[in-house]
């Protein structure tokens, strides 16, 4: 089942994207694009005087007592994904555990919000492209990886003692193994025209291709052309026409079998593969950059939507950065939607969509707090749910652990509203009058970690 949006397009929320994304609909987005950091232990930042100036980043983990108790969460919401960072944990180390924490809550949310029929590509390198992948099997599933694609940024670069890093990872995944998929084409390799394009009439350069067959599925044509007699790939009529059109040449010299011109400039490329050679990172004074940190070309996200998604259909960017997404999806007649930490990223998806459109856009729709979702039907009041709660949990506070009396009993938002919490009787317990007080407006997890933090 699929759900309207809960949202405009057009809207890019500033701050932390797991609220916001736990405020949308589900399955109500076509594509997820997303560029999170990396785990690379690095600070990026863009220079003074650039587009960018002011963004800036840190990619260093270290593990919170509220990665701990997320971390046990996720042991209930997703065993799989659980173990997958327990594994981490023990190979690579607490830095690599928090990181995978902090992706896996956010990435079963962008699960939910995408529809049946939708895709997600999650961009990293191999820092963490292998624990990233078993985290994707774990929550979108074994059978649903569509690719994993290797994009060649640099012709060569140099890395000391040890072989240059030159690529990204694009994990390609479908919700229903299937997705939207559309034709996607690559320009031919200069080497293979140079060598296969050798003749040349006054149309341009051509190669030849067989016009007779040995055995096509359901057969060919049987009958004599140009004094051969042969099972032809066409019909007579069609013979004729290809021959009055100037498209078939005499082979060997002009007494050999004929054969077919197939002209270079009626190619449509050759379909793309999951090594991406011909999109280079942008560099120099390309008048794409913004010199915001970890900058992608604009082709690199045209392919990805225009092969996974149709006009009209919604892109979404939960780490969108300097908005090469959104402005890609705009472009390409799709709606869209993203979010970042930083009120740049507004900034610069205004300036160049309107580079695009000129004066008569009117900005993206801002918004700092997440939506109220709208998907789950009418719900009651959350406070009738009390007596139910007190059943199943045996009158046992959730906080302290502590079996207390009915009266002294408070219904409490494990995700609270303000951080994308719903009413469903899924987010709500029972904590004692002590309890609710101390909590507040926090998740459980950072409640628990102050808790543990103050012990």
């Amino acid at each position: 089942m699929t759900h309207k949006p809960n949202f405009a397009s057009g809207t890019v929320w500033t701050g932390d994207n797991l609220p916001v994304m736990r405020g949308i609909n589900s399955a109500c987005i076509d594509l997820i694009y997303l560029d999170p950091p990396f785990n690379s232990n690095e600070d990026y930042a863009a220079p003074i005087g650039s587009q960018a100036a002011g963004a800036a980043f840190k990619d260093t983990w270290t593990l919170s007592d509220i990665d701990v108790y997320e971390h046990g969460e996720l042991a209930e919401r997703s065993p799989a994904a659980y173990a997958v960072i327990d594994a981490a944990r023990q190979t690579h180390g607490k830095s690599m555990m928090s990181y995978l924490i902090m992706m896996a809550v956010r990435l079963i949310e962008m699960q939910r919000i995408l529809k049946d029929t939708g895709s997600i590509y999650l961009h990293c390198d191999d820092t963490a492209s292998h624990y990233l992948k078993l985290l994707m099997d774990a929550i979108f599933g074994v059978n649903n990886v569509r690719a994993q694609v290797i994009w060649k940024r640099y012709g060569s670069h140099n890395d000391s003692k040890k072989f240059g890093r030159v690529y990204d990872v694009l994990l390609y995944f479908a919700k229903d193994g299937k997705g939207t998929w559309n034709d996607v084409r690559t320009p031919l390799d200069p080497d293979y025209v140079r060598k296969t394009y050798r003749n040349e009439d006054k149309r341009g350069k051509y190669r030849t291709a067989p016009l007779h067959t040995g055995g096509l599925t359901g057969g060919g044509y049987t009958y004599e052309f140009r004094g051969f007699l042969r099972t032809w790939r066409y019909s007579e009529e069609r013979m004729k026409e290809l021959e009055e059109d100037n498209r078939i040449r005499q082979g060997r010299g002009g007494e050999g079998i004929p054969e077919r011109k197939v002209y270079l400039h009626e190619s449509k490329g050759v379909p793309a593969n999951n090594l991406w050679t011909d999109i280079k990172a942008l560099a120099g004074r390309n008048r794409e950059r913004t010199d915001y940190p970890t900058q992608k070309p604009l082709a690199l996200l045209d392919r990805i939507i225009q092969a996974s998604s149709n006009e009209g259909d919604l892109v979404f960017d939960p780490f969108c950065g300097c908005a090469t997404t959104l402005v890609a999806a705009d472009r390409l007649g799709r709606k869209w939607a993203g979010i970042d930490l930083s009120p740049l990223a507004v900034k610069l998806v205004d300036q160049r969509i309107r580079d695009d459109r000129g004066a008569l856009w009117g900005g993206a729709i801002v918004l700092d707090s997440p939506p109220l979702r709208t998907d789950m039907g009418k719900l009651p009041n959350y406070r009738t749910h009390r007596h139910r709660l007190y059943g199943e949990q045996e009158g046992v506070c959730v906080g302290c652990e502590t079996h207390f009396p009915f009266k002294v009993m408070e219904v409490d938002h494990i995700l609270p509203r303000s951080k994308g919490g719903s009413d469903h009787f899924e987010n709500l317990q029972l904590l004692c009058t002590h309890c609710n007080k101390s909590k507040g407006s926090k998740t459980m997890a950072e409640w628990r970690a102050m808790q543990s933090a103050s012990a």
